[in-house]
């Protein structure tokens, strides 16, 4: 029986920021970006939009494409590292969202034998919610499952990690025999605790905080003063010494998360093979990765590649592409392999397995567990605007959650694939409207009081509760 992905849906903010305006705003050579990382426009949500109007937005858009009856649906997993709840799952807002939307036609409650649940790990999530949802579909084949991967990518302003911003939600419908693609069974996984990339509880004391506070005023007070005038104070600074934050900025070590990626990478892949005889560049026909930049895959591969080549036999062609044997001294091997990298061979794999995903990737940004399924969903749109009939292509998948995990799988392209060229993927994207810096600026220091585009018919936020026990409970609307 084949199970794997029916059909795909999403969901990005009808709004970007232009990369060259941000190189220029924060003095980078716009090619180091545009030509060194693939990055061409950034992805932000609106001040009403968040992980659950964008995962919702994607779902719905699922739902009235396939025309699929709700009580056929049995699970909604979400993959997201930007909940909005430390109880209550994102995906049950998503659920109630679209229940309320589908009531017309199918009464109320039409989802409430749906299962939903949150799955966190970084950016590899989604993956985590699709191996669930098929082996679910192994146990139940006559029902579907939808998986969402919904993300925010926000890094602190002027930092390493600003400019592969991005943001937006897939939605992908699991079924037994898939119009998309077959998933294979087996999964090559490997798993490290890691501190590459967290986002952890912040910490101050009220005492630090209302120092800061009286020196903004012009009055001089210090900690053992502060914590005095405490002692007896009443609400907000009363009670508990300690202000707890959450920021969606994340702490990260771009280098060593790198290095950490690469490496479980190699282990998945290993453990992969280990249950699958194949050679990945020769098999894969094409390849779908998590792409914190649109580059970053073509970068980080290209070790990879050299050794598929010489595991296969085919190191001679490495050489001649080179002109020379990979010399054994380390800085003169990086030189060779940089050389590598930039040689037409090298690009004619890159052109062929790795540029389709990166379309949309340079035009979006990172969209943390979205990335990998809008990837495959760019490759496919790719295939389907140049008009290439890749039915019966088998796709490599790696994804990679920060913390750390990777997995590795692989699945064939189906005879149904192209109905993914109705969704007009880079037209809409094409189709955005710009903001300029301060817009932007603004929107990441949360300064805007309303919303960028006011009018865009989707889900949006409409607000936070303040009634006594329903204090921040998030309310949406469909415009």
């Amino acid at each position: 029986m084949k199970i794997g992905i029916d059909a795909i849906s999403y969901y990005v903010p009808n709004h970007y920021l232009p990369i060259e305006a941000l190189a220029k705003a924060r003095n980078i050579e716009y090619a180091k970006l545009n030509k060194g990382l693939g990055l061409t426009s950034m992805s932000f949500p609106d001040v009403d939009e968040d992980a659950a109007s964008m995962g919702a937005n994607a779902v719905l858009d699922l739902f009235q494409r396939e025309s699929l009856n709700p009580s056929d649906v049995g699970r909604i997993y979400l993959g997201t590292e930007s909940a909005l709840d430390s109880a209550k799952p994102t995906a049950t807002y998503i659920l109630d969202l679209v229940e309320k939307e589908l009531s017309t036609e199918f009464g109320p409650r039409s989802l409430k034998n749906t299962d939903a649940v949150d799955m966190t790990f970084a950016c590899i999530g989604a993956v985590d919610a699709l191996e669930n949802a098929c082996l679910y579909l192994k146990q139940n084949p006559g029902k579907k499952a939808i998986i969402v991967a919904s993300d925010l990518a926000k890094y602190n302003l002027g930092s390493t990690g600003e400019y592969t911003q991005g943001a937006g939600a897939v939605a992908l419908l699991i079924s037994k025999d898939p119009a998309i693609i077959s998933l294979g069974s087996e999964i090559g996984v490997a798993t490290k605790g890691e501190r590459d990339f967290f986002k952890p509880r912040r910490t101050q004391t009220k005492s630090s905080v209302l120092v800061q506070a009286a020196h903004l005023l012009g009055i001089n007070l210090n900690e053992e003063e502060a914590k005095t005038k405490l002692l007896d104070a009443k609400g907000f600074w009363g009670g508990n010494t300690m202000i707890r934050t959450y920021l969606e900025e994340p702490v990260f070590d771009g280098q060593y998360s790198n290095s950490a990626y690469i490496a479980r990478i190699k282990e998945a892949l290993e453990d992969f093979q280990s249950k699958i005889s194949l050679n990945p560049a020769l098999d894969w026909g094409r390849v779908v990765m998590h792409l914190p930049y649109a580059f970053q895959g073509r970068r980080m591969l290209v070790n990879f590649y050299l050794d598929w080549m010489q595991t296969n036999g085919r190191w001679n062609e490495v050489v001649e592409a080179v002109g020379s044997e990979k010399p054994e001294n380390k800085e003169e091997s990086k030189n060779w392999v940089r050389t590598f990298s930039k040689s037409d061979y090298y690009k004619a794999y890159v052109d062929k397995a790795l540029a389709p995903a990166e379309r949309a990737s340079g035009l979006i940004g990172n969209m943390y567990t979205a990335s990998i399924f809008m990837g495959l969903l760019s490759t496919l749109c790719d295939a389907a605007e140049k008009g290439d009939n890749i039915e019966g292509v088998c796709i490599g998948f790696m994804g990679y959650g920060s913390g750390s995990k990777a997995k590795v799988f692989q699945g064939y392209v189906q005879k149904g694939w192209s109905k993914v060229a109705q969704l007009n993927l880079f037209e809409r994207l094409n189709q955005r409207t710009a903001v300029d810096f301060n817009t932007y600026e603004n929107w990441h220091n949360e300064r805007l009081s309303l919303p960028i585009l006011p009018k865009k018919n989707v889900f949006v936020l409409e607000g936070l509760r303040t009634e006594e026990n329903q204090e921040f409970f998030r309310d949406y609307k469909r415009q």
